[in-house]
């Protein structure tokens, strides 16, 4: 008879459990990876690519902005990710040329619906170098479709260029308005990426207008260095925020920078990964 009641008790205490602490969600990172460049020896893409890829398995990423991947790295994480695909072209041709603003996403989960990258330049439709940028720039974006709850969501990826200051300013101004422009139906938006900006300068400011800068709203209390850029130094004090995400009508449960390395103390990548998790 004890058992049956023991048994009761914990059937009923099933149904007390408040609904928050039951809730669906999902994890999203914004990763700067770095482009495997020959020069940074020690720190190079080979000694790395295995430790990003089970830091994202890890975390059991549902969505991944990645920013600097050249195609060669695209590839190894696609094959890396189990049960993940990816959006988004080479900046240099908008085939497979230079560096990606890739989204990956899990298939199991979510299925993309429409995609596209655009230009971060006065003529966004084709390959080109906008206003002061020191390159081409892109944002990808993808509207995602959650196959459990039907819900549909945009994410948007992208790298701001790292000297052109009027590049900056513009490119965030007009990934507001190509937001605008493709989220009609004002569904729930995510915009990622690596900026190379701190908060308090103009372009931020400006999205932080527009957008909800997600670490503001988390449930849980931000957690991590309030730096994102390492520049491949262990000893350094993070204190530049470059990398960001941005939401709209989405409840962020928690925003981390997460600082994991390697076994011998190594950063994975130059900047640190951004990880969210959201309500679904």
């Amino acid at each position: 008879m004890k058992n049956v009641f023991t048994s009761f008790l914990m059937g009923l205490g099933l149904f007390l459990i408040p609904n928050t602490s039951l809730c669906q969600a999902s994890n999203l990172i914004s990763f700067n990876i770095r482009y495997d460049n020959t020069s940074d020896t020690i720190n190079n893409w080979n000694k790395r690519k295995a430790s990003l890829a089970k830091l994202i398995q890890h975390y059991d990423a549902d969505i991944i902005g990645i920013q600097e991947g050249l195609h060669h790295q695209v590839d190894y994480l696609d094959n890396a990710l189990i049960g993940h695909s990816y959006v988004g072209v080479g900046r240099d041709d908008g085939q497979q040329k230079g560096e990606y603003s890739a989204i990956f996403y899990n298939t199991d989960s979510f299925k993309v619906i429409k995609t596209n990258t655009f230009w971060l330049s006065e003529t966004p439709e084709k390959v080109s170098v906008g206003w002061d940028a020191s390159m081409e720039r892109i944002c990808t974006y993808a509207l995602f479709e959650n196959v459990r709850t039907k819900r549909q969501f945009y994410v948007f990826n992208t790298h701001f260029d790292h000297r052109g200051m009027q590049a900056r300013i513009n490119s965030a101004e007009l990934i507001y308005k190509k937001i605008k422009e493709i989220n009609t139906s004002d569904l729930p938006v995510f915009l990622m990426g690596d900026l190379n900006l701190t908060p308090y300068t103009q372009p931020i400011q400006f999205l932080k207008k527009h957008l909800t800068d997600a670490m503001e709203i988390s449930k849980k209390p931000f957690y991590g260095p309030i730096g994102t850029f390492n520049g491949f130094d262990q000893d350094r004090v993070m204190e530049n925020r470059i990398d960001y995400i941005f939401v709209n009508n989405i409840e962020v449960l928690s925003y981390t920078h997460l600082d994991d390395r390697m076994p011998n103390n190594m950063h994975i990548s130059d900047h640190l990964p951004v990880l969210i998790t959201v309500k679904d």
